[in-house]
C-alpha cells in the first residue's frame, strides 16, 4: 500500500513487543498463512468472475462521469444538498464529507465552500431531529437525495414523504422533480416505481453490491461531488488498492493481514472488541462508517456450514486525544478483550504553532514552538507505547496525507479486510438476517399491508413481555 501512501505498523501486536500472554507469534501468522492463500485465491478468483460487487465499483468510470455531470448541476442552482438515508445509505456519504470537506464546511459563507453547496446527511428519524433540519432549510435553495438499496426502507421512505410534502409546498411538482435524486436497486422496490412514476433523477446500486459495501457507488459519490470533492482521485485510491488486496500472502496483502491479525486475537486471544481510533477528527467518520462494515458483516450466528458460531467483535470507535481522557483508562486496565487499531496522519494539511509561553511560566514553556501536529502525534505515540507496556495489543495505520487517493484506498483496504476477516471465520460477510427480522417487525408495528400474521405474533409477545418489571424516577 506504500503507493498509496498508507503504511501498516504491526508491530505492537506481537508477543516479542507485548508479550506471550496476548500478543501473536511468528509461528501463528504461518500456521494462519495457507488458509489465508486459500481465501485470497477463492476471492481473487470471485473477483475476476464477477461475484464480488463493490470490487467493480472502482472501475466504474461511465457512473462517476454521470454523478459528476448531475453534481455540478445540482451545485449550480441550490445552496443545501441534504442526504435521506441510514446505516450503508449514510454512513459512507458522512464519512466521505467529515474527511474530505473543510471540518466546518457547512458553516463557511458561498464563497469560502467554492461556492459548492452545504451536505447535510440525515441518518435518523428522531422526530426532533428531521424537524429541526427542515426548521434550518430554505427549500428553495435545496435539493434532497434519496437513498436506499432495497427501495423499502421504512425509516427513509417516511423521510422522503416528510420532505417532499415540504418541497411541493414551497417549491411546487415541477420544481420539485428536478430537485430529488433518488439513488436505489435497478430494477426492483417501492422507492424505484415511485421515482419513475414522479420523474426523479435516478442512480442505482448495482443488485450485488450491499448498502454496507456501497460508498464507491453513487450512494457515497454523487454526495461527494455536489459538496465539490474529487471523486475521480477517491476511485482511483481505490484501484491502487484494489491489486494488493489481491495478492496471495499475508506478506503482500495489506487486506488478509489485518485480517488475519483479527482473527487470531479475537479467536485465539479472546480479542472480542475491536476498537478503530482515529487521531484525526476528519477520520472519525472512517471509524463510524467501519462500525457498520465490520459489525453487520461479521456478526453471524451460523457459518456456512450451519453450525452455530455466534461470530463476530464488537467494533468501537473512539477519537484520539479526545478519548485518551474518557476510555483509554479502560483499555489500560480494564478487560483484555479489545486490540486497537490507531488511524494516524503523517502530514496534516493544516499546521497551528503554539506560542511561547509569557515568560517565567516554567509550567507552559516546553510546549512553546510546537506544533498541534508534534502534540497530537505524540498523544498516538504515548497512547500506544503505554498500551504496549500494559500488554495490549495494538496496531497502526498511517497516512502520509488525507486525500481523495489515500481515502479511496483506505475504505477499500477496510472493505477487502473485511470479506477475508469472513472468509477465514467461514461466514457469510454480505447477509444481515439479524438486522433484517427486526425491518419486519418495524413494517408490521406500523400497518404495512401483508404483515397481518407478524402483527399478531407481536401482540401475543406484547401480552407475555408486558412491562412489568419497570421503575419510575
Amino acid at each position: 500500500m506504500r503507493t498509496c501512501g498508507i503504511q501498516i505498523d504491526y508491530t505492537k501486536m506481537m508477543a516479542a513487543c507485548i508479550g506471550p500472554e496476548h500478543g501473536i507469534r511468528p509461528a501463528e501468522l504461518r500456521g494462519i498463512a495457507r488458509r489465508g492463500r486459500t481465501a485470497a485465491l477463492s476471492v481473487a478468483a470471485a473477483v475476476r468472475t464477477g461475484g464480488l460487487g463493490f470490487s467493480k465499483l472502482p472501475f466504474a468510470g461511465a457512473v462517476a462521469d454521470e454523478v459528476r455531470r448531475v453534481a455540478d448541476e445540482i451545485a449550480g442552482e441550490v445552496d443545501t444538498f441534504v442526504v435521506l438515508g441510514i446505516g450503508g445509505s449514510a454512513l459512507g456519504a458522512a464519512a466521505l464529507h467529515a474527511a474530505l470537506a473543510h471540518p466546518f464546511h457547512n458553516l463557511l459563507p458561498r464563497e469560502k465552500r467554492n461556492r459548492r453547496p452545504r451536505v447535510f446527511v440525515l441518518d435518523n428519524v428522531d422526530p426532533e431531529f428531521v424537524a429541526g433540519a427542515i426548521d434550518l432549510l430554505d427549500f428553495k435553495k435545496t435539493a434532497v437525495s434519496v437513498v436506499t438499496k432495497s427501495g423499502g426502507t421504512a425509516e427513509t421512505l417516511a423521510q422522503c414523504l416528510v420532505f417532499l410534502k415540504e418541497m411541493r409546498r414551497r417549491l411546487g411538482t415541477r420544481l420539485t422533480r428536478r430537485r430529488v435524486v433518488v439513488t436505489t436497486d435497478p430494477e426492483r422496490g417501492a422507492l424505484r416505481a415511485f421515482a419513475l412514476r414522479e420523474g426523479y433523477r435516478l442512480f442505482s446500486v448495482p443488485p450485488d453490491v450491499g448498502g454496507r459495501f456501497s460508498v464507491l457507488s453513487p450512494v457515497g459519490l454523487l454526495p461527494a461531488a455536489v459538496s465539490g470533492l474529487d471523486i475521480v482521485s477517491l476511485l482511483d485510491g481505490a484501484r491502487a488498492a484494489h491489486d494488493a488486496c489481491l495478492a496471495p500472502g499475508l506478506a503482500y496483502n495489506p487486506a488478509l493481514l489485518l485480517a488475519a491479525l483479527q482473527h487470531i486475537s479475537c479467536v485465539e486471544r479472546g480479542k472480542t472488541i475491536a476498537v478503530m481510533m482515529p487521531y484525526s477528527n476528519a477520520l472519525a467518520g472512517v471509524a463510524d462508517w467501519f462500525r457498520q462494515l465490520w459489525a453487520e458483516s461479521l456478526g453471524k450466528r451460523l457459518d456456512r456450514a450451519g453450525a452455530v458460531v455466534h461470530a463476530g467483535q464488537t467494533p468501537v470507535r473512539a477519537l484520539g486525544a479526545t478519548d485518551q481522557h474518557s476510555q483509554i483508562q479502560l483499555y489500560m486496565e480494564g478487560p483484555a478483550d479489545k486490540v486497537i487499531t490507531f488511524l494516524g496522519v503523517r502530514g496534516y494539511r493544516r499546521t497551528v504553532r503554539i506560542p511561547a509561553a509569557p515568560p517565567g511560566d516554567d509550567a507552559l514553556d516546553y510546549l512553546g514552538g510546537a506544533t498541534m501536529d508534534d502534540l497530537i502525534g505524540a498523544e498516538q505515540r504515548a497512547t500506544a507505547l503505554a498500551l504496549a507496556e500494559a500488554g495490549r495489543p495494538s496496531m497502526t495505520i498511517t497516512l502520509d496525507r488525507i486525500s481523495p487517493r489515500a481515502l479511496g484506498a483506505l475504505l477499500y483496504l477496510f472493505q477487502m479486510q473485511t470479506v477475508f476477516a469472513a472468509e477465514l471465520r467461514g461466514i457469510n460477510a454480505f447477509d444481515q438476517p439479524g438486522v433484517e427480522q427486526g425491518k419486519r417487525l418495524t413494517c408490521a408495528m406500523m400497518g404495512r399491508p401483508g404483515y397481518g400474521a407478524l402483527r399478531r405474533g407481536i401482540a401475543r409477545s406484547d401480552r407475555r413481555c408486558a412491562s412489568r418489571c419497570a421503575l419510575s424516577l
